[in-house]
């Protein structure tokens, strides 16, 4: 095993330092680099200074007055930096950092969010490996080597999902407890659509784990009371102008509309959550959310009663995680970065093919499938391939097979979602040959025959 784990980490990190390399030259050749990254660091910058963040405009004003090699915006910063979308409590998070100039500062960020991804990569292959270390190492290898985009934009999501998947695997091994309701508050504070279901199933595993989600809760808590004691003096109307920002970027032409005419709609910053793919058919904020909402609904009332009623194993924790995550996704408002919770997924498909029975090859299928129309590289060609088509020219029906077939990422989710809830939900009346296993001393976690 210490052969393996030596050969592992080589990959791990080889792959990692592939996705740092490019993303730095991306980032570097790129007129708008870092630019989800400048978004956060300006909003935390106003307030030092003193100025709302959330008035319309107020952190590009900044942003021109920093940067005076820059007498102009681009429309895709300009749109970025005048609408601050983040919660108060993401500029403590990125207050160490607005301190720094912006040079050193993003530089920082950088090394930090590769450093958290490669932490958590590892991680999940620690768990997968107990059961399947090759095909653990694959799939985790192919998320490293494809985040790219995540390093060059300085999306939070790297940092979000990298905390998350640590404090899971903090609760789940009972390792470093403290330091992981730390990591789970803070993923919490700044994106909560990102990690708040994977909270949700501690609290309802009940036991030691609902006391977990519990302090994390109160944690989270302290850091809400600590931003809002922040920014209230200087953003008295902050709610209301958040809620008018937000909704300003989900009208037709923001960046977080869904509808496939004002949307990215290829590439790794297309909009992978389901209403995305719902709007192609009905194109009404009111229909496509709706039926969103159902759909993904109905599964979360599934996963939740069926958490309360099975006890807590670590094989079913995992199963759990894996239905969970991929819903997540597709509920609200993702993109391709936040994918990267797909990690959590990895050590589910390990348990499933150690079995050796056919279900191991769909196990597999969809946790590539997943992995793999989120990813980075496997987008661009998609979007290389589609830019130069000309849909207008086919009949309808045909064009929305089309651009179903060129959005193929939340059906892929959704299908992920369902395929893990099954497993999960069919495993109940089978007796688990984990369970009474410690998984606190690295015992190779398995299931009996159904």
């Amino acid at each position: 095993m210490g052969r393996t784990r030596r050969i592992a980490l080589f990959w791990l990190l080889l792959c990692c330092s592939f996705s740092v390399i490019w993303g730095y030259f991306l980032e570097r050749a790129a007129p708008d680099g870092m630019l989800d990254f400048k978004g956060v660091y300006y909003d935390a910058r106003c307030m030092f200074l003193h100025r709302d963040p959330y008035q319309f405009g107020e952190p590009a004003r900044v942003f021109l007055e920093d940067q005076k090699d820059h007498p102009f915006l681009s429309s895709v910063q300009r749109q970025i930096l005048s609408l601050d979308i983040y919660l108060p409590t993401t500029s403590i998070f990125i207050a160490p950092f607005a301190m720094l100039p912006w040079g050193p500062a993003h530089r920082l960020w950088m090394i930090l969010t590769a450093g958290s991804l490669a932490l958590a990569a590892f991680l999940m292959w620690d768990r997968g490996a107990k059961c399947a270390p090759g095909v653990s190492a694959v799939l985790i290898c192919f998320i490293l080597a494809n985040c790219e985009v995540i390093l060059a934009a300085g999306n939070t999501a790297g940092m979000v999902v990298s905390l998350c998947v640590v404090a899971v695997w903090s609760f789940l091994r009972n390792r470093f407890v403290m330091l992981g309701i730390l990591c789970m508050a803070v993923s919490l504070v700044i994106k909560p659509h990102d990690g708040a279901l994977v909270w949700l199933y501690f609290l309802l595993a009940g036991g030691v784990y609902r006391k977990r989600a519990l302090q994390t809760l109160l944690t989270t808590a302290v850091l809400a009371a600590l931003a809002i004691l922040w920014v209230t003096p200087i953003a008295p109307h902050w709610m209301q102008e958040l809620q008018s920002n937000n909704l300003t970027d989900l009208l037709p032409g923001g960046a977080s509309n869904p509808e496939l005419s004002d949307s990215v709609r290829y590439g790794p910053s297309m909009i992978i959550n389901l209403q995305s793919v719902i709007s192609l058919f009905w194109n009404d904020p009111r229909v496509y959310n709706l039926i969103s909402y159902l759909i993904c609904g109905a599964l979360l009332l599934v996963w939740a009663v069926h958490t309360l009623r099975v006890r807590f194993t670590s094989s079913r924790a995992w199963l759990s995680l894996a239905s969970i995550v991929p819903l997540t996704l597709i509920v609200t408002y993702h993109r391709p970065y936040d994918a990267k919770l797909l990690l959590l997924t990895v050590p589910a498909c390990a348990l499933l093919w150690a079995e050796g029975r056919p279900i191991r090859w769909a196990a597999l299928a969809v946790s590539i499938a997943g992995i793999v129309s989120t990813a980075d590289i496997p987008l661009v060609i998609l979007l290389t391939l589609t830019k130069n088509m000309h849909l207008s020219t086919i009949g309808p029906p045909n064009q929305i097979l089309a651009y179903v077939l060129m959005r193929p990422t939340p059906l892929i989710l959704l299908a992920m979602s369902i395929f893990y809830l099954w497993i999960y939900v069919r495993r109940d009346s089978a007796p688990d040959a984990a369970a009474g296993r410690d998984d606190h001393e690295n015992s190779t976690l398995a299931f009996t025959q159904a």
